[in-house]
């Protein structure tokens, strides 16, 4: 088995970071044209390398080459193409509106590189979740030090090796490492941290930044529910989201991690459940062996799953269909418990991984005020055919992403911004927001020679600005609220 490559040291970290930033106002000032050519450059790599990279995500999770392909490898050059098309846009200096008090002067809003970046990129997704921000962070001028989780090597190794036949280290660096290497990074100053994982981290994340004043993009996580209305349809309810709670193994971030069904509908949505993970993943024998199901990252994710399982049915829950944990296969079946009440062990914190909770209600009110109680999730679904229950859930909640009828597919979307609200997350990215969340909006404001603002000049008892006050006064008086 090949082994991953040795951490770099402290060292080479602080002499990497300094060569980036040497070169950071070089690549700020790059084209669209020149952004467009490296841009493009990722893109042919990529397509060169996608056999590898999706090797190295079957050595590390156990994804089938189809499930590479449309959960990592096609969203990734999705991304680049997109940007291409449209980063001269993104990149043009916006006129913006101009009081009338500075009367012929010109405001214009001008999108500038960040400068030195940081990507902290998870295991989970380790190719899509590494590069989508890579490309929002190059297509807006910036250098990149990318850091991939340690817990994926195979892909990590595979991104370095890819990255480094693409691009010189003062512009694109990757560095392979353990958490001490994490924290050595983001104790230098960068200009801009990304970080994708676990609010715990994240919270570290932006204590380290917060010593530099460093701004931060926090892509985190938390309790995604799926909430199902009375009125909604319970067989398309069950197809979506066991698909969006069984893929990648239930390690996606936003993955429905528990289930609120009306009280009367839940056996009626356990059946349903049941039949479509038989009919998309097989009986227990071809779930091992076939190539539709993954694995956990490690033996203590199945531990952790095993551990909250066991003590909620303790507690009075049941397990439906699954309850199958294998540490050393990294193996978890897919697991249904039902009669889940809100202080059980499987309540207590995020899942990420293939085990469903289902909890009861009796009415609306009591299922969105347990949504309301729980800290913000990335996402929250609503099955419902009821337009003005999706209203009311709209209005009363709020999530990083929602999706009405579905799950996890407003990701595939580039034009909708991906990011979380609190616990869940800090900023958003994809498409152009990517390139915003890796962008300094600098305002620019060009005043005449001839400027109206010298008649506000001292000493103020001067007629000039005596009048100009009185028409401040008057202006206010015209545009400012009605009794």
């Amino acid at each position: 088995m090949t082994q991953p490559a040795p951490p770099a040291t402290t060292p080479d970290l602080h002499a990497l970071f300094e060569r980036q930033r040497a070169h950071r106002w070089t690549a700020a000032q790059t084209t669209p044209a020149q952004r467009q050519a490296i841009l493009r450059r990722l893109h042919d790599a990529i397509r060169a390398r996608r056999t590898a990279l999706a090797d190295a995500l079957k050595r590390d999770l156990g994804k089938s080459r189809a499930e590479a392909e449309i959960t990592e490898l096609h969203p990734v050059l999705e991304e680049i193409q997109h940007a291409i098309r449209r980063l001269p846009r993104w990149m043009a200096t916006r006129t913006a509106p101009t009081p009338a008090v500075l009367l012929g002067a010109r405001s214009e809003i001008q999108p500038q590189a960040r400068g030195v970046t940081l990507i902290l990129s998870p295991w989970n997704y380790p190719v899509n979740l590494a590069l989508a921000p890579l490309v929002a962070s190059l297509a807006a001028g910036n250098t990149v030090i990318l850091k991939p989780s340690e817990k994926a090597p195979h892909v990590a190794r595979a991104l370095r090796e890819l990255l480094d036949s693409v691009f010189e280290p003062h512009l694109v660096a990757t560095v392979e490492g353990d958490a001490e290497v994490a924290r050595a990074l983001t104790d230098l100053p960068f200009d801009h941290i990304f970080f994708t994982g676990s609010t715990a981290v994240g919270r570290q994340v932006m204590r380290a930044a917060a010593d530099h004043l460093t701004s931060v993009t926090l892509e985190l996580g938390g309790k995604s529910p799926a909430l199902i209305d009375a009125s909604a349809d319970l067989t398309l309810s069950a197809e979506r989201i066991a698909w969006g709670k069984l893929l990648n193994a239930g390690q996606t971030c936003v993955a429905p991690d528990y289930v609120l069904v009306p009280e009367h509908q839940q056996g009626a949505l356990l059946l349903a459940l049941d039949e479509v993970i038989a009919r998309r993943y097989g009986d227990r024998a071809w779930l091992r062996a076939g190539p539709d199901y993954g694995r956990l990252v490690d033996d203590r994710s199945v531990e952790r799953l095993e551990r909250l399982t066991r003590q909620s049915v303790a507690q009075g829950a049941r397990v439906v269909r699954g309850g199958e944990f294998s540490p050393a296969e990294r193996f978890v079946a897919p697991t249904i418990v039902a009669d889940v009440t809100p202080d059980m062990p499987l309540m207590a914190e995020e899942l990420f991984g293939p085990v469903l909770p289902i909890l009861t209600y009796r009415t609306l009110d009591e299922a969105l005020a347990l949504i309301r109680r729980l800290d913000a999730p990335l996402a929250l679904y609503l099955f419902a055919e009821d337009e003005a229950v999706t209203r009311r859930v709209q209005r009363e909640t709020t999530s990083g992403g929602m999706v009405v009828n579905g799950t996890v597919v407003h990701l595939t979307n580039p034009h909708l911004p991906f990011g979380g609200v609190g616990p869940s997350g800090m900023g958003a990215y994809h498409g152009e927001h990517g390139f915003r969340a890796f962008s300094h909006e600098r305002a620019v404001l060009t005043e005449p020679r001839r400027s109206v603002v010298r008649f506000t000049y001292p000493p103020y008892g001067r007629p000039g600005p005596r009048l100009v006050a009185w028409a401040l006064r008057l202006l206010e008086r015209q545009s400012g609220p009605r009794e």
